[in-house]
Formats: structure tokens, sequence, C-alpha cells
């Protein structure tokens, strides 16, 4: 009998951790995945463009924008403002070099630095969220188009562990899979 407790208990156990891992995939993304938020190089100037095309975004997720705060700051603005980079009248304003973006919508989301003369260098961001994801490559560029939606989404701070910002697979984003497979093992723990 006490193997059998043992075994429910250890058994009872792997599947609460399994529940738990499979709902926590959200991850914080280093935006552009370099030292810091900055002006993009010469060699590279569509380096935050590329960066966000080639990455899935989720509920969940956020975006971290690191930067020195006396040198630098950073804004959420509407698409227009985004293409113009118009900095007045942000949605958004953070400034202490280690702003946290949580996404708690989906839509898109423009972001550029709040320093004058930053966004015509191409230190300005689009990210999607839901939907298609970020198909404009060359949305720094003047002959592109971005979708028409402006982001409205609200925002909330916090701290969250950083995980890897590497990964270019999407996310799963459905709790109905755990709850089969813990469903199943359950009835599989009860037959015993």
């Amino acid at each position: 009998m006490a193997s059998h407790n043992n075994w429910f208990l250890v058994s009872s156990l792997l599947l609460t951790l399994l529940q738990i891992q499979t709902k926590v995939f959200c991850y914080q993304f280093k935006v552009g995945d370099l030292n810091a938020w900055g002006i993009p190089t010469s060699a590279n100037p569509q380096v935050y463009a590329k960066w966000s095309k080639f990455h899935n975004f989720t509920l969940g997720d956020s975006l971290l924008f690191l930067y020195p705060p006396s040198q630098d700051s950073l804004i959420q603005v509407t698409q227009e403002s985004y293409k113009s980079c118009n900095t007045k009248d942000p949605i958004l304003y953070m400034n202490n070099g280690n702003s946290l973006f949580n996404i708690t919508s989906h839509g898109d989301f423009y972001f550029t630095s709040g320093e004058n003369g930053h966004c015509q260098k191409n230190q300005k961001i689009h990210i999607s969220v839901g939907g298609t994801g970020n198909v404009d490559a060359e949305a720094n560029s003047p002959s592109s188009s971005l979708p028409a939606s402006a982001p409205s989404s609200q925002t909330v701070f916090g701290s969250i562990p950083v995980a890897p910002s590497s990964s270019n697979s999407p996310h799963p984003t459905s709790t109905f899979h755990v709850f089969i497979i813990g469903s199943l093992y359950a009835l599989f723990l009860a037959l015993m």
C-alpha cells in the first residue's frame, strides 16, 4: 500500500510540473538581440525591422529595451508618428534605461527613441502580436506601407525572468492540450 501511495504522489507531482511547464511559455526578448537599444550602425541600418520580422510574439511575452538613461529614452507611438518620426505626444514614455514592455493584447506596437534625430536614423521598431507577424522588413524605407491599425493596448510593467531571445519557433497558445493530457493522465491513474 505504501508503494502505491508513493507512486501516486510522484505521479501527481510530475503531472503538476507538466501542467506548469506547458502553461509558462512567455519570453522576454532583448530588442534586437543587441547589448543596447541604440542607433543602428551603417552596416546594419535595418537591424530592428529585420529582428522583429523573424520573431513570433504572443500574449505574455515582453520586450526589454536596454540603453543608457542619460543618453536615450523609449517611446511608444502611433503608426503615423512611427512613419513620420514624430516624437511629440507619445502613447508611452520610458526613460529608466531598463524599459520593459509587457505584451497584454494582440495588435501592432510602434516604438522609437525619444531623442531628437534618432528615429530618422532608424532607431525604431514595429512589433506585431497575433495575426500574420511582421512582414515589413523594409519598414523604415519611405516607400513601405504599414498596417493601418494603431496601438490601443494597455501596458503593464514589471520584472519577468529573462528567457532566451533567439527562439524563432512559435509559442504554444492553447491550454486545451494541457487539459486533455492532464485529464488522460488522471484517468490512467484512476484506473490503476
